[in-house]
């Protein structure tokens, strides 16, 4: 991973003596609240419903063992004890006083971390495949183009004042697991024929009050232009994206209403201004941030194999989770393990300062000192021998961390909801709860198979309700919570925004409307291994309407 080097031990720490200043002179009544709001902005402090909320930034989802103990520091010193991963591999904590974020953006400096660019009109954590460096069906890593792209826009003098927020996803696998078709800028790493590595451009994509999926202006762009053409991107975007209307100011809606061919065409035209400047890569510039990322010396552990299978025979409960929770790892004696922060009834993506310990020792004994953060709101250790998956297991188990849940039905996304944020209409972790509790057996998730609820409490779409297969979107309505349930979403390869099914449901109603569909779906599938997402772009809502409106519509 990549380490700082003299210039950022200089700038980060010169920025939190700086942010010291000012909130020193906010405590001291000499600076309103109205112009101290954008300076603690830059630096990752948000006021929310009921106390400040501090967010950091781990940029790409990567960080070691003795940065998330670092983050079990803060939530125990000052905060509740616990810590909120979020979608853009970032983690928040609810309940900092704001005389405390100086003395906790100094320790975060002291491990190499920051909180700086988590908020703001300006490019934020640039997010990549949780699995990066370690997938099978990777064709390369992704974390050193992002890490060239957070060191090009971190404080970038021409992009800090964006008409909008603008986020950044970049992948190395044909399977999209970072959501790069509803970013701003989605960057898909592959070949071409003649095996040079590149990138396939998409631009516009996004959620919140108007979703839509990015458009590919660019098949395929070669590595070394990779800042030269993101510059000429968002060049034409800070020229032309509106100021006027901050809910049509995004890249999106200067996408779908300039068109996505005259859009290509100003890009193109910035580009080839500016191609052959100082912001073309070279080669031993990719190479030398590339060697930060090398994969660890993984040595061969065959014997793994009957290890791991015996302990699946003895324990059946540990074969269930190494089934759901582990994936192939390009090295055919490791595995990659999905640490779910999903347990059955629990807030999803919470994990408290002693289970951040837990993953710190695992990770350090057992995993090579590596840990990812996955816009899922789950935990990765990347790197683990077969042979040790049972001691990893166990370890997870006895801090419940070890629900076996990845990709199930109670894997649920969910914002932070009106229990935190003041732009919320309607609660999201109690619905979730109530979800995950009532889908919460074994054998019931392992009978439904794949499937992904994503819940925000408003149309800002943190919950990325617009690409969950079933989307729950929280609204006011005469005063009360009411849920909008979106089906036939997904943020893969093949991303689609869900559709509106009907009517919303109370509170108290939108689990069972759940299981309704759910039933649904069981009922029309052509075999078991159909998935909820293929059977619905089989059929199509229409069965699902039935089921939900069908009844209630033929009494009216």
């Amino acid at each position: 991973m990549y380490r700082y080097d003299e210039f950022d031990h200089a700038f980060v720490s010169a920025r939190v003596e700086q942010f010291r200043d000012q909130v020193n002179r906010r405590l001291a009544g000499e600076i309103a609240e109205d112009a101290f709001r954008p300076l603690r902005l830059m630096n990752g402090v948000y006021l929310q419903l009921h106390a400040y909320m501090l967010r950091v930034a781990i940029p790409y989802g990567t960080l070691n063992a003795k940065q998330m103990r670092m983050l079990a520091h803060v939530a125990r010193r000052y905060d509740r004890g616990y810590g909120h991963f979020t979608t853009r591999q970032n983690i928040q904590y609810n309940w900092p006083k704001l005389s405390d974020t100086p003395d906790i953006l100094a320790d975060l400096a002291s491990v190499e971390m920051h909180a700086i660019q988590t908020s703001g009109n300006c490019i934020r954590n640039v997010t990549a495949d949780h699995f990066a460096g370690a997938a099978a069906d990777e064709v390369a890593d992704p974390r050193p183009y992002a890490e060239i792209l957070r060191q090009w826009s971190s404080v970038h003098p021409e992009f800090s004042f964006l008409p909008r927020k603008f986020k950044i996803a970049v992948t190395g696998a044909p399977r999209d697991r970072a959501a790069i078709q509803v970013h701003d800028i989605g960057l898909h790493l592959k070949k071409n024929d003649a095996g040079e590595l590149g990138f396939a451009v998409y631009v516009g994509g996004g959620q919140g009050r108007t979703p839509l999926v990015a458009k590919l202006i660019r098949d395929f762009l070669p590595e070394a232009d990779l800042l030269t053409y993101v510059t000429a991107i968002v060049r034409v975007y800070n020229l032309h994206g509106r100021r006027d209307n901050k809910y049509k100011a995004r890249i999106k809606i200067l996408v779908h209403e300039t068109g996505v061919e005259e859009l290509t065409r100003q890009v193109e035209a910035e580009f080839d201004h500016i191609r052959d400047g100082e912001l073309k890569l070279p080669e031993a510039d990719i190479r030398a941030i590339e060697a930060y990322f090398a994969p660890p010396v993984l040595p061969e552990r065959p014997e793994g194999w009957e290890a791991l299978a015996r302990a699946k025979k003895a324990d059946a409960t540990f074969a269930a989770w190494a089934s759901q929770n582990v994936q192939p790892h390009t090295h055919p004696d490791y595995g990659m393990v999905t640490i779910s922060l999903k347990p059955i009834g629990g807030t999803p993506g919470d994990a408290s300062d002693a289970q951040m310990d837990v993953v710190a020792d695992i990770a350090e004994r057992l995993a090579f000192d590596e840990i990812r953060v996955s816009h899922e709101q789950n935990l990765i250790l990347p790197h683990v021998a077969l042979g040790d998956l049972y001691a990893v297991y166990q370890a997870l188990e006895a801090s419940g961390l070890a629900t076996a849940n990845a990709g199930l039905i109670t894997d649920i996304i969910a914002c932070p909801g009106l229990d935190y944020c003041a732009l919320a209409n309607a609660r999201s972790i109690p619905v979730a709860q109530e979800i995950s509790t009532r889908f919460g057996s074994p054998e019931r998730q392992a009978e439904i198979g794949e499937l992904k609820i994503k819940i925000s409490g408003c149309i800002n779409a943190c919950g990325h309700h617009h690409v969950g297969h079933i989307g729950l979107l929280g609204v006011e309505k005469k005063g009360a919570e009411l849920y909008q349930i979106t089906l036939g979403g997904s943020g893969d390869e093949n991303t689609s925004i869900g559709e509106i099914i009907g009517r919303g449901f109370e509170p108290d109603r939108v689990t069972d409307a759940i299981e309704t569909i759910v039933d649904t779906y069981l009922g029309l599938r052509l075999d078991p291994k159909e998935t909820f997402l293929h059977a619905y772009r089989r059929v199509g809502p229409k069965p699902f309407k039935d089921a939900l409106y069908g009844q209630a519509a033929e009494a009216a």
